[in-house]
């Protein structure tokens, strides 16, 4: 195949997919704005974990990559939550064999990065687009470069370029929605070379309106996610100096706070970030089309952002092949196909806030997770629990949103009864007449 690809965005999804098409036979070019993240330094807090789980695992063995990732890899097992007294309660993912995997953002990405030269990908940085024009499908750079191409795919974001000259189009539909919350990353080091916490879990405290994470790096360190409103009380506008930070953290974090000696410092250094969603559609327009967070950028509440995105990869080089790369016709078809599934996990992640940051340390939501455990064990092929479903699965996330809702009508029926007259046949017939009736 000689149709030459240009991809805007070397980022994880671009270079991922990069890979891929080149592999497939064409010519492939990838041009980002940032200067090479392998030559030059990470901000401080800015290394963002990720968790790659089930759906962004066969991406990477299609590109003959996830050999080389798998060693910086650290798996998850589930929840470990904090309370306020520093009590630990366990909550596990899933079944006994199933795991979350933390990895660096950064890491991952110069090792995809690495991956696409290696390929033969071309990849040029300090490239930052500055027009499109869908009709000649040419791409312009402010540094004068101009390229033209059989096919453009952007995968250059939450803030994507190509996404703005697509918005410029008649009948482009766009969204954006910031939450009220914003993030902040502070990092617990090791010590005598030892992590600081149990490893093998995403550690929460959950503390209603806000929460802290932390998740573990393959240095020992722990990369900690304070997710906390930007107005109010308590909020970051309400933490100015030293002493109300102090405060705060020994009233609501008090073990964690003792894991950062230097917590103040990296608290007011460190870079408070916003939060958004973004929706759009058509997510093509000629030979030009979105993929990742260009298309359909979600809030980080159920690790999914890079998983969704891989996936992306994968249905649309699937899709291409069966269609026999006609870009005229494919386009179109993913773009349509695709946005439910979109639509249905940002709607998904942004529920999960709400469970990770208040529900999760609830007695009636323990009761909820114990009770569904038990349904899965007695009928593991009707009842497959929403978070496995989205994290554990292909389901499609549409799919998964549709048979969740149905779940928690047949939970809150369940969870009024005393526990005597609880009747697991019943519940899963009354699932089973649900989901056929649609």
């Amino acid at each position: 195949m000689k149709d030459k690809i240009s991809i805007v965005g070397a980022g994880l999804v671009g270079s991922l997919l990069a890979v891929i098409l080149k592999q497939k036979g064409f010519t492939v070019q990838v041009f980002e704005k940032r200067k090479d993240p392998r030559k030059s330094e990470i901000a401080e807090g800015r290394s963002i974990n990720l968790a790659l789980s089930h759906r962004g695992i066969p991406p990477l063995k299609l590109a003959g990559v996830y050999e080389t990732i798998e060693p910086y890899l650290i798996p998850m097992k589930g929840r470990m939550m904090h309370d306020e007294a520093g009590g630990l309660t366990f909550q596990s993912y899933g079944k006994e064999d199933q795991f979350i995997n933390s990895v660096s953002r950064a890491q991952l990405n110069e090792l995809l990065i690495e991956s696409a030269e290696q390929a033969g990908v071309e990849v040029y940085f300090d490239h930052k687009c500055s027009d499109v024009n869908f009709d000649s499908n040419t791409v312009f750079f402010e540094n004068g470069t101009v390229v033209n191409a059989d096919l453009i795919i952007g995968t250059d974001g939450a803030f994507s370029a190509i996404r703005k000259k697509l918005a410029l189009n008649d009948r482009f539909n766009f969204s954006q929605h910031y939450i009220e919350h914003g993030y902040k990353e502070l990092a617990i080091e090791p010590v005598d070379g030892q992590f600081r916490l149990e490893p093998n879990y995403l550690h929460i405290w959950p503390r209603g309106n806000f929460m802290l994470i932390a998740l573990p790096n393959n240095d020992k360190t722990f990369t900690c996610t304070l997710f906390f409103p930007f107005e109010g009380s308590p909020s970051f506008s309400s933490l100015s100096n030293k002493e109300e930070v102090d405060r705060f953290f020994t009233k609501y974090f008090a073990d964690a706070q003792e894991l950062i000696p230097n917590l103040t410092e990296q608290f007011f250094n460190n870079p408070t970030s916003s939060l958004v969603t973004t929706k759009c559609k058509p997510w093509y327009k000629g030979r030009s089309i979105l993929l990742g967070d260009a298309a359909h950028a979600i809030v980080p509440f159920y690790g999914q952002g890079m998983n969704s995105g891989f996936e992306d990869v994968r249905l649309f080089v699937e899709m291409a092949e069966k269609m026999s790369w006609d870009w005229d016709e494919i386009l179109p078809e993913y773009s349509t196909h695709r946005k439910k599934d979109a639509d249905a996990i940002s709607e998904l992640a942004l529920h999960n806030f709400l469970e990770m940051r208040d529900h999760v340390a609830h007695p009636d939501f323990l009761r909820r997770k114990k009770l569904e455990a038990q349904i899965q064990e007695k009928f593991p092929e009707d009842w497959i629990p929403l978070y496995s479903m989205v994290t554990f699965s292909d389901i499609p996330y549409s799919e998964a949103l549709r048979l969740g809702k149905i779940q928690k009508i047949v939970m809150d029926e369940v969870l009024v009864l005393d526990e005597s007259k609880i009747d697991f046949q019943q519940i899963i017939e009354r699932f089973n007449a649900l989901k056929k009736a649609g």
